[in-house]
């Protein structure tokens, strides 16, 4: 079974490579996979939503979702697995950006992008909610594109990113209500 999802996961890449990938869409994906650099847009996002009171719920829960995500994702799991990156191992698939120097699964830009955009989903209007999950989603996607994440790392750090972006959330909601609650 193992090997059955090994092969389908280097066969989807190779799909993409050979029939999605265009030369000019390359700059895109490339542009959109590198907001999700060391998770800079979603920090440099928090941050800012730290700044006005009606928004900083929304930059505490995001930013705890952030490190929620990258100690489950990064710290742990990353090192546990040593899943070796797809680009090393599937016959033909080329990599379109610079090499990667982390192991694979689970997708960090993946975890940190569903974490950040969950806990804003839950804490912001709808619109912008939206707007931040179908960025989380578009850098993941980009993450197969430029061929250095398999599927299954994709799908495993966006379920990491919303377990972490709900607890982020849960985690200022308990706070907040126990300081309602103290005398």
């Amino acid at each position: 079974m193992l090997d059955f999802l090994r092969e389908l996961d280097g066969n989807i890449l190779l799909f993409i490579q050979e029939y999605l990938r265009q030369p000019w869409m390359d700059g895109f994906w490339k542009a959109i996979t590198h907001l999700g650099d060391a998770g800079f847009f979603w920090i440099v996002t928090a941050a800012v939503l730290l700044i006005w009171k009606k928004t900083r719920k929304a930059g505490f829960s995001a930013s705890l979702a952030l490190v929620i995500g990258a100690l489950i994702t990064n710290v742990t799991l990353k090192n546990l697995v040593a899943r070796v990156r797809p680009y090393e191992v599937v016959p033909d698939l080329m990599c379109i950006i610079e090499k990667q120097h982390s192991f694979s699964f689970p997708s960090g830009h993946t975890c940190a992008s569903f974490a950040a955009a969950f806990a804003l989903y839950k804490t912001l209007p709808r619109r912008w909610g939206i707007a931040c999950l179908v960025l989380a989603a578009l850098i993941s996607l980009s993450r197969l594109y430029v061929g250095v994440h398999y599927p299954s790392d994709v799908l495993a750090g966006a379920a990491v990113g919303i377990f972490a972006g709900w607890a982020g959330t849960a985690l200022v909601n308990y706070i907040l209500e126990k300081r309602k609650q103290a005398p």
